[in-house]
């Protein structure tokens, strides 16, 4: 989801576009050995068969399968008219394109939003004595945003009986009208046991509003949340609980998603912890945190109605940023999402609580040969992996924190393009380098170096990263600090460098996994 001003662009850029990357796809017309095969494709993420995708929505689980809808334009690689894109999986890595969920109508564009499985069938739609599930989404109507109206977002409802293969628009929708606010968008829903109410959050401009209800269809104001005097714009709200690992406290976590003047500039993905009581979320407005440093992790949110017996937190985010997005270099598609990653909550030395992002454990399945990378102390920057046949890998590097120098990795081809990861000792913070890392020219905001600030203690640094063909994710010290970066190497990285700047490394130790490619 964008601005509105953008959003309106945006609409009539689809139109008038010139550029051939624009022109609609037919993924059929393709031949078998080129699928999923083209020049940028990942290889270990999802991304739409062809065309135009951005947020994750109505993520949920529900008999065997974790469902993934997605802002989607099916005739176009640049934003248009949104519709819910369908995919499913069994474990978040491998994913079955469903068709599109959910079309345009007389009311508007289908924008973000979530789903639930209403187990209980307080909504009245389910069949068959068994609850539906419930897509909860914001109608955009265009023609009221051209004639400068402030209502022309809204809160509708779908429902399904059949597993979501196909679904039903609620007749009396929309059922969150709009009270005059231009930005009204993005609601998540979840189940608020404790006072026996659904609760929805959405983006309202720059804060968020909560809203409660007895059966999905009838809602009323509760509350809002955000920082006084902000004015950046505010998407993609979630709120859930969280346990504090090692305890037995149980916090609230508000994400909501930045529209501009994220950590390293652009898009990014933010957290407030707090409590929540069914109607007001109450969180220090000044401690705002940052999910993710990277420049190409917006709109995460979590999965509903994942089973007790599994108890993770499970969340994906869009891997991109609105500063570059549309103009990406890739042609058939554009974009992906990112890894799966499960969330933690942890309580910090100074009392405040951060969560931790780590990959999920199912990525297991995909894992190959290991390769140990020797632990001693390297004087120089030296090669540790190269493979002209291997290009998907899971790196795994424990070094002795460096006390005035900097350390990391360098991902290289033989086109002379890089991306460098890197751990500073003395300004106490990660980078990653995408100056040089094959394409950089369509946009001004795209080369650059990316910090990600840290402010623990420890005696180790550990570097966990997942590499595939046009993106990098860095999890640090088991998920403290996180980086996304996307990037467009002409060639896919096949060389692995043990970087030494100004002194020495120490390995702890080391490991080089070859990955399977899901598509």
């Amino acid at each position: 989801m964008k601005n509105s001003l953008i959003l309106f662009c945006c609409s009539l850029l689809f139109i008038a576009c010139v550029d051939n990357s624009s022109i609609p796809v037919d993924v059929k017309t393709a031949p078998d050995n080129s699928y999923y095969k083209e020049q940028y494709r990942n290889q270990l993420h999802f991304s739409p068969e062809a065309n135009w995708m951005n947020d994750p929505n109505g993520m949920v689980f529900y008999e065997g399968e974790y469902h993934l809808f997605y802002q989607y334009y099916p005739d176009s690689t640049v934003w248009g008219p949104m519709h819910w894109g369908h995919a499913v999986s069994p474990d978040m890595v491998s994913w079955e394109h469903l068709p599109i969920a959910l079309y345009p109508d007389s009311l508007g564009l289908i924008f973000s939003g979530s789903a639930v499985y209403d187990a209980e069938n307080t909504s009245g739609f389910g069949e068959k004595g068994k609850g539906p599930l419930i897509a909860i989404f914001t109608h955009h109507d265009m023609a009221g945003e051209k004639a400068q109206t402030k209502t022309f977002q809204y809160q509708s409802i779908a429902y399904s009986n059949d597993k979501g293969r196909t679904w039903t628009k609620y007749a009396d929708n929309p059922v969150v009208s709009n009270p005059g606010i231009k930005d009204f968008r993005d609601p998540k829903v979840i189940w608020h046991a404790e006072s026996e109410k659904w609760i929805m959050v959405f983006a309202a401009y720059d804060k968020v509003r909560i809203y409660n209800s007895p059966n999905l269809k009838d809602w009323t104001y509760q509350s809002e949340f955000g920082i006084p005097g902000d004015k950046r714009l505010w998407e993609c709200p979630d709120l859930f609980p969280m346990k504090v690992e090692g305890t037995d406290l149980t916090k609230w976590v508000l994400i909501t998603s930045i529209q501009k003047e994220g950590p390293n500039g652009g898009t990014a993905t933010s957290y407030f912890v707090g409590g929540f009581d069914g109607k007001e979320f109450k969180g220090d407005f000044k401690n705002q945190k940052w999910l993710d440093y990277g420049k190409d992790n917006y709109a995460l949110v979590t999965w509903a109605n994942v089973p007790k017996e599994d108890g993770r937190i499970l969340a994906l985010g869009w891997m991109s940023n609105w500063q570059y997005a549309q103009i990406v270099p890739s042609k058939k598609w554009r974009s992906a999402m990112t890894l799966a990653r499960s969330l933690t909550l942890h309580k910090e030395k100074n009392n405040d609580f951060k969560i931790r992002s780590m990959p999920v454990k199912e990525l297991a399945k995909i894992e190959g040969k290991s390769h140990t990378v020797d632990a001693k102390v390297y004087n120089e920057t030296t090669e540790i992996y190269s493979s002209a046949a291997q290009t998907l890998f899971k790196i795994n590097l424990s070094f002795k924190k460096p006390a005035s120098n900097t350390i990391g990795i360098r991902l290289s081809n033989d086109a002379s393009e890089y991306v460098d990861i890197e751990f500073d000792g003395v300004a106490n913070r990660f980078a990653i380098n995408r100056e040089k890392s094959g394409k950089v020219d369509f946009s001004a905001d795209f080369p650059g170096i990316h910090f990600g600030e840290v402010d623990y203690e420890q005696e180790t640094v550990d570097m966990l990263l997942y590499v595939d063909h046009a993106s990098v994710e860095l999890f640090a010290d088991q998920g403290q600090c996180v980086m996304t970066e996307i990037c467009f190497p002409t060639k896919p990285f096949s060389k692995i460098e043990l970087l030494v700047k100004k002194g020495s490394a120490e390995l702890i130790s080391g490991s080089i996994t070859e990955l399977k490619g899901i598509w």
